[in-house]
């Protein structure tokens, strides 16, 4: 009887301009506890010397520990393919059995790895894991809180992810940060191409999530920079940045978002039976919902009484922040 050979790690790491951080983060990802067997390295034209401090790290660390040597593969990019498309290389250029994301400015804590692989050997089912993060600042300082502080992950949305319902909870907001977040390579062949009009860890978690099941770490295994270059960071909103928000111009949210999920339920439908029928009705829905919200009338007394009638069919709570949406469609200007 022959052993099941363990599951091998290739982190897709995207670059652009990250030289300032990017030593720190290689060797994290290097000296794991269980090291990934390669990088992929997708770098957007940089001009600050990126791909060297990446090659550079990645021998340093082959030098300190020759028994675990990780590969590095290079894509340069010239010119740049922006963020979505530079991942889409980066992880369809990935060999191995599981992917882990990696942004430029992160570090990731020494089990990390070690922590997430065994639970998809244990699962065969578990298409995508994702984790909570340390928030620190660019030195590396604590600032008091996690990434599912700042996102306000609720108790109810962890425990309806770890009970299987992850797509209910995606449909409504995306909770999968792609610095945190490891996947099968099998996932590629729905997720692929990676349409721009998402971002690249959103799409990975509701398209892993309709096809099969994603689960949630609460633990924090990364420090999640944030600083002044962030292209996506992690701040929770005070309430008068609520307030602000609610008050401010719909402009084309809503329209965006149903096309969004027009795109989502494209692709699922192109996936035949490994999609179940009550997925893509709740799509449908989305779709139908985040139609009204940008048909709704200029004239906020006008809106009143369809809104109304909008929350009592429940879709504000399926499909968004529940009350936070009426309350927001009610006073935004248009």
């Amino acid at each position: 009887m022959s052993i099941p050979r363990p599951l091998e790690v290739s982190v897709a790491l995207c670059t652009h301009n990250g030289a300032r951080f990017l030593r720190e983060q290689v060797r994290s990802i290097c000296l794991q506890i269980l090291p990934p067997v390669e990088i992929v390295l997708s770098d957007d034209a940089s001009t600050d010397g990126s791909v060297d401090v990446v090659r550079t790290a990645v021998a340093e660390c082959a030098a300190e520990r020759p028994e675990h040597p990780v590969a590095l593969r290079i894509f340069e990019n010239r010119p740049a393919l922006r963020v979505v498309k530079n991942f889409e290389q980066a992880i369809g250029a990935c060999n191995s059995g599981l992917i882990a994301l990696s942004d430029q400015d992160d570090v990731w804590l020494p089990d990390r790895l070690a922590q997430m692989v065994p639970l998809f050997e244990r699962d065969p089912k578990l298409l995508l894991l994702h984790t909570d993060a340390h928030l620190v600042d660019a030195e590396r300082r604590d600032l008091g809180h996690t990434l599912f502080h700042a996102l306000e992950v609720t108790p109810s949305e962890i425990e309806r992810i770890h009970g299987g319902n992850a797509f209910d909870v995606f449909l409504r907001r995306n909770l999968v940060t792609g610095a945190t977040t490891v996947f099968r390579r099998s996932l590629l062949e729905h997720a692929l191409p990676l349409p721009v009009e998402w971002v690249h860890d959103e799409w990975l978690g509701i398209i892993a999530s309709a096809i099969g099941r994603v689960d949630l770490l609460e633990q924090p295994l990364i420090d999640y920079r944030q600083h002044e270059s962030n292209q996506i960071g992690a701040r929770r909103d005070t309430f008068a940045a609520k307030v602000r928000k609610a008050l401010a111009s719909r402009g084309s949210t809503h329209v965006e978002r149903a096309f969004k999920a027009e795109l989502l339920l494209a692709r699922l439908q192109k996936f035949g039976d490994a999609v179940s029928p009550e997925i893509l009705a709740k799509v449908r829905s989305k779709i139908e919902h985040q139609r009204f919200r940008a048909a709704l009338p200029a004239s906020r007394i006008a809106r009143c009484l369809p809104i109304l009638r909008e929350a009592m069919t429940g879709r504000y709570d399926k499909f968004g922040r529940g009350f936070r949406g009426v309350v927001r469609d009610l006073f935004e200007s248009v």
